[in-house]
């Protein structure tokens, strides 16, 4: 797997892991897109904070974006009105609303490719969930259209259009905001006391602790190891073929999205269950070579995501047990949209204030869900399996990942190389050697 189009195209600042044993009021876990947005809005503020990134800052999910920064998340308000009633779907939208409003106004000072675009979700196999979406989002204000996209290369059923979103290039973005930041790289975290976190050996003493480390890694406290589970999917960049004015994504999880960067074609799909078994690049490539015979592959890389239960993040308090303790997970393939409303609503609640935005995403909100119990199945039937390769997470059976050639567990989503080297969380450390 080659590194991410972003990943090649720009160079992030180095910064020095933690040496010392230290004190500070904040202490941010996590050095993606959401510890980051924490760091710099807690700057803002005037509060005594340090982020520690266990390896380089936004070298996981982060750098493996597809970067588009939208209110719309495929067939989502529809669902959130019948699960959770107007207000909350209403608070929901207003929130990403927010959200893309901040990058609207940081990337004035950063020059990050920010390019504003409508962003459509289509459908090739039902017509009416697309006319149930634009009512019901027309229903909480906002101007969504029914709309029949030209510049796909197949004809669909219709799509939902939100205008006025937005895509940029992630890492030019993180390498100015990060300047000037008081970050600690190659500190890894591996045990939180209640009197002080450890890392590198030393002790990190902090009145407050955000975890924004993708997959919380604390199991006794949350249950995210229930709430949550990981998807993997692909994405190929190809010269040689058509600019799109918008950014698509298929409303069918196994379906492909689209978008232009500069004079490239971003095409993702051949997603799956992170442990399972799925289409990756060579579903993604083969597709292409339909629609466009003569694109040229130039990059192609993974992203993992966090899939929450009802497909709202969970941001707030880590459990109810834990005063202190704060967490952002759970993005559903949002993450950079999600990753600027998990920072506002994190800074604000370290800092004792109200954010009208918090009721919606708590994570004490009832795990009663259908995915609930396909995600316990998924863990009793992996615990039960019989292999010598096992997460030291929880213990369940490590699957071979033939396309990527890594170790992943179909439970919660760890990956280790060949080798058995940590690559993924929510595992703290690589494989015992066999």
């Amino acid at each position: 797997m080659s590194k991410s189009l972003w990943m090649v195209s720009a160079e992030l600042p180095h910064f020095k892991s933690l040496e010392d044993n230290i004190k500070t009021d904040v202490l941010i876990i996590g050095g993606g897109m959401c510890g980051l947005l924490c760091a710099h809005f807690l700057q803002k503020a005037g509060m005594d904070y340090i982020l520690v990134e266990a390896d380089r800052i936004a070298s996981g999910v982060t750098g493996n974006t597809t970067a588009k920064i939208t209110s719309q998340h495929g067939l989502m308000y529809d669902k959130l009105i019948k699960s959770y009633g107007i207000e909350k779907a209403q608070m929901y939208l207003e929130s990403n609303q927010k959200a893309l409003e901040e990058y609207k106004n940081i990337c004035q000072m950063i020059d990050c490719d920010f390019e504003e675009k409508d962003a459509y979700t289509y459908s090739v196999r039902d017509r009416r969930a697309i006319e149930d979406e634009v009512r019901a989002v027309n229903a909480l204000g906002f101007g969504a259209t029914f709309a029949e996209p030209k510049e796909l290369p197949f004809k669909t059923l219709g799509a939902v259009c939100f205008s006025g979103q937005a895509q940029f290039h992630p890492i030019k973005f993180v390498a100015e905001l990060a300047k000037g930041l008081n970050i600690y790289e190659k500190t890894f975290v591996r045990e939180i006391a209640p009197h002080g976190v450890f890392a590198n050996g030393k002790k990190i003493q902090a009145k407050k602790v955000i975890v924004a480390t993708h997959f919380p890694f604390i199991n006794k406290h949350g249950s995210y190891f229930l709430k949550l589970y990981q998807h993997r999917s692909y994405v190929s960049a190809f010269n040689k073929a058509p600019i799109l004015s918008g950014m698509y994504v298929d409303e069918d999880k196994k379906g492909l999205s689209f978008r232009s960067y500069g004079n490239l074609l971003l095409i993702g799909g051949g997603s799956h269950r992170t442990g399972k078994q799925g289409g990756t690049w060579r579903e993604v490539n083969q597709r292409a070579r339909e629609f466009y015979p003569d694109a040229v592959l130039q990059n192609e890389w993974a992203a993992q995501d966090c899939m929450s239960l009802d497909g709202i993040p969970y941001i707030g308090r880590y459990s109810k047990n834990t005063p202190d303790l704060y967490v952002a997970t759970g993005f559903n393939k949002w993450g950079m949209t999600a990753a600027m409303t998990a920072a506002m609503i994190l800074c604000d609640m370290v800092q004792d204030k109200q954010n009208e935005f918090a009721p919606v995403y708590s994570p004490d909100r009832s795990i009663l869900k259908p995915q609930l119990f396909v995600n316990g199945f998924e863990s009793a039937i992996n615990l039960l399996t019989p292999t010598t390769r096992r997460c030291p997470h929880l213990g369940c059976a490590l699957k071979w990942n033939k396309a990527e050639h890594s170790w992943d567990c179909p439970c919660h989503g760890s990956r280790f190389s060949e080798e058995g080297k940590l690559l993924d969380g929510p595992a703290t450390g690589d494989l015992p050697k066999v």
